[in-house]
């Protein structure tokens, strides 16, 4: 037993401390999931806007969780829920931070899932349903990344262009003399 949680440790420290190459090519995703991703992002976004400018709404959401610790807190976690699905929608719609920002976002939806739209099931079915993909799609794109059509991969090759030679001598060469 001793010696498995040694070999478990030790490959949990080769995952953590490997190094990685920055500048190493995603796999490439099909289009449909960029397009998915982009869909989500502005999903994200539109609820960030809706909950900035109806702020009282989701106070009330939160407040009717059950919860004590939420409903104690319903403002300051309304304001941050509000602005963090803003932010990550519109990253994750850029394709900037894809997976960090997903991962932000799932505790949140878990919460919203479970405590918010199971116990208020009357009142909107699409909601629901909406929480749920969304959900679904977080985690994908938690586990997958943003894909080859985003700004982290035009980052990435951005910075692996001007590590290599030849691919930025073009633009610093002066015109020979005739």
């Amino acid at each position: 037993m001793h010696s498995v949680c040694i070999m478990i440790r030790l490959n949990i420290k080769n995952l953590i401390m490997r190094e990685s190459n920055v500048t190493e090519k995603t796999t490439v995703q099909p289009i449909w999931l960029t397009v998915l991703r982009i869909i989500l992002g502005l999903i994200l976004t539109w609820k960030g806007i809706t909950f900035i400018r109806d702020t009282t709404l989701l106070q009330s959401l939160i407040s009717e969780t059950g919860v004590k610790v939420f409903s104690t807190n319903a403002g300051v976690l309304s304001f941050i829920i509000a602005y963090l699905s803003l932010l990550c929608g519109l990253f994750i719609a850029t394709g900037l931070w894809t997976r960090t920002s997903s991962i932000i976002q799932i505790p949140i939806l878990i919460v919203a899932v479970i405590f918010v739209n199971i116990s208020n099931e009357g009142r909107s079915a699409f909601e629901i349903v909406l929480s749920i993909v969304t959900l679904a799609l977080l985690v994908l794109f938690a586990i997958k990344g943003s894909g080859t059509l985003s700004a982290d991969e035009f980052f990435r090759t951005y910075y692996k262009a001007g590590t290599e030679t030849g691919n930025t001598d073009r633009f610093f060469k002066s015109k020979p003399d005739a």
